[in-house]
């Protein structure tokens, strides 16, 4: 099985974070890909963000961890694009509930808001969640995102 493809983005309030998350989740095996920023420079967080909803939207990647300096409004952009459910999180238990319930594609963390330990360990409960796949979480799911028809 191939391992899981995970975009990254985050603007320069958070650039350490998704550089150790860049790390975490490559000695994990998981593929990355990164779209920025890739230093300290001051960078538009849709810059970012956008391009890696994108391709979270269009299956190019499977799933997308991102950050600014609060996370809110990373998460604003990937939500913008049609198919994303983009949450914010702060908390391991969010993290699982976000998958678990919402089947969420993305999660958005602040740099500002999160230590990066818990940042990672944020990451790798979402990523370790499936789905609870009961009836009235699709449900909800489903008037969801014909929201954005």
């Amino acid at each position: 099985m191939n391992p899981l493809k995970i975009a990254i983005a985050t603007d320069h309030g958070a650039f350490h974070h998704k550089e150790a998350l860049k790390e975490h989740l490559l000695a994990q095996g998981y593929d990355v890909v990164d779209f920025g920023c890739f230093d300290e420079s001051s960078v538009d967080y849709p810059d970012t963000i956008y391009p890696a909803a994108v391709a979270v939207s269009n299956k190019e990647v499977d799933a997308g961890i991102i950050f600014c300096g609060t996370g809110i409004g990373a998460s604003i952009v990937a939500n913008k694009v049609k198919g994303i459910r983009c949450a914010l999180i702060h908390s391991v238990w969010l993290a699982q509930v976000t998958k678990e319930h919402n089947n969420s594609n993305m999660i958005a963390m602040g740099g500002r808001v999160v230590d990066i330990p818990t940042a990672l360990e944020c990451a790798d409960m979402w990523l370790k969640t499936s789905f609870s796949q009961e009836e009235r979480h699709q449900n909800r799911i489903d008037k969801m995102m014909v929201l954005e028809d």
